[in-house]
């Protein structure tokens, strides 16, 4: 159980080592092995402070910071961008503070160190914090370092937590048993693995007899009220820990927010905004980055060009019609990865796909796909001309999968939501499985873009699609 604190202390310490190798040798690349001094102006007895001293001082104020904002806290490693966001956030922060210091103390701190000191540090920190994600990933996968888990609520509240938090591993959360209403021990939760341990009302006796650290309570309807107050009574302070999981699924950052009235914690969920300004910024990010691509990619769109036309008949760019925001028409351009007439023949395979789901058409071995075609596949490079698109304004770098009308034909009222963005060349589904998704986990993971949409999260998407094509696994398609 002591996982937290044993994960907290090695992210101390290679914090300690990181921030000590970039402070320590920027002063040293800056100034050299001297001893350059800082200038006070306005005491005369303080009339120079060492740089040793001065960057030993920031160190520990780094590091202080950096704890002060629970930057190694449980709730932040392992999944999402809180860890990373508090840990650029309080860096500038704190540089910030100094500068505004050393200007109405009239200290003089050469501006370059400082300049170069921030963003080598705040990278710094971000690498190292992504390969302890990682190692913490790869164990969390193997069911170590997790709050072991007893999910407190009706049968159906608790099969739905339990999925959401098989999705994603990472978040550190291994479901060891639940406590249902009128639940008996020995049996099973409907459609899982997980057992039952016990009614509701006997959930303090259950975590006498189970290895569980947290309690996550996913309905309270069962409970009377004051029956979560006393399970938050009984758990051993830091030891063990009580979650409340609403069924409000797909919906987080700060559309959420917990607001005490009357001794109640209130969760608003406020309606997603897509304000001008976050659209001219989106707008601004595309028109950049598809412009910069086509200038940088263009000799091997060139190069793909012309090894489609010479190795099949047909056009080297396929057009087709798809459904983009606000349920408008376009035209998407792709690399022909298909023999020419390649949609004539797609009713007589309908019955023969191996991959896909029920709306989206996929077949592991296309029989319509050329040789050169499979290889574009694979590496998703017969999108690359859909950042024409991007630059002309049909289309987003991040976003919803672009949709057939025959698609949008077969959609229920709920999924037209993700026409309240541009579609992207990209998105969560690219990063997510592809080809290996369900319908349902397609359009879920669609609408959870539109309903959260951050830049940050953008970037996060651009990245790790740039991973997966070069790493593409077996599910492209």
């Amino acid at each position: 159980m002591d996982w937290r604190g044993r994960y907290a202390r090695r992210l101390w310490l290679s914090d300690l080592l990181v921030l000590a190798v970039v402070v320590f040798g920027t002063q040293i690349a800056w100034f050299g092995l001297g001893s350059a001094q800082v200038s006070i102006r306005e005491d005369s007895r303080l009339s120079v402070v060492s740089y040793w001293f001065f960057s030993a001082v920031l160190l520990v104020l780094w590091m202080w910071s950096l704890s002060l904002v629970d930057s190694r806290s449980d709730r932040v490693i392992g999944t999402g961008s809180a860890e990373y966001v508090r840990i650029l956030s309080v860096s500038t922060r704190l540089f910030g503070i100094i500068a505004i210091l050393a200007f109405l103390l009239r200290v003089d701190v050469a501006r370059g160190y400082l300049l170069i000191g921030l963003p080598l540090g705040v990278l710094a920190l971000l690498t190292e914090r992504w390969f302890w994600r990682k190692w913490l990933t790869t164990r969390r996968a193997r069911g170590d370092w997790s709050a072991t888990v007893l999910l407190v609520g009706s049968e159906q509240s608790v099969e739905q937590i339990a999925a959401a938090l098989a999705r994603t591993p990472s978040a550190g959360y291994r479901v060891i048993g639940a406590c249902t209403p009128g639940g008996r021990a020995g049996a099973k939760v409907r459609g899982t693995d997980i057992p039952i341990l016990g009614d509701v009302h006997g959930v303090l006796g259950v975590l006498e007899t189970m290895d569980a650290d947290t309690v996550a309570v996913t309905s309270t309807d069962e409970l009377p009220p004051s029956g979560v107050k006393r399970i938050s009574w009984a758990l051993e302070a830091g030891s063990r820990h009580l979650v409340l999981a609403p069924n409000i699924a797909d919906i987080v950052g700060p559309r959420i927010q917990t607001r005490p009235v009357a001794g109640l914690p209130l969760i608003h969920v406020e309606t997603p905004r897509y304000s001008k300004g976050q659209r001219v910024v989106k707008r601004a990010m595309d028109t950049v980055l598809s412009g910069v691509g086509i200038v940088v990619l263009s000799p091997i769109l060139a190069i793909i060009a012309l090894r489609i036309a010479t190795t099949s008949a047909g056009p080297v760019l396929f057009r087709q019609r798809r459904i983009g925001l606000d349920g408008r028409e376009f035209g998407i351009l792709k690399f022909r990865t298909m023999i020419d007439g390649a949609e004539a023949m797609l009713p007589d395979l309908l019955g023969q796909r191996d991959s896909g789901n029920e709306v989206l058409f996929k077949m592991t071995e296309d029989p319509r796909t050329t040789s050169v075609g499979r290889w574009l596949r694979r590496y998703s490079l017969d999108e690359l001309p859909q950042l024409f698109n991007v630059l002309g304004g049909s289309m987003s770098l991040v976003g919803p999968r672009p949709s057939l009308p025959s698609e949008v034909a077969k959609y229920d009222d709920h999924v037209h939501r993700r026409f309240l963005v541009k579609p992207g060349i990209t998105g969560m589904w690219q990063i997510s499985g592809r080809s290996a998704l369900s319908w349902e986990e397609s359009v879920r993971l669609d609408l959870a873009y539109v309903e959260n949409w951050t830049l940050f999260g953008d970037i996060v998407i651009l990245s790790k699609t740039l991973r997966a094509a070069i790493l593409p696994g077996s599910t492209a398609a």
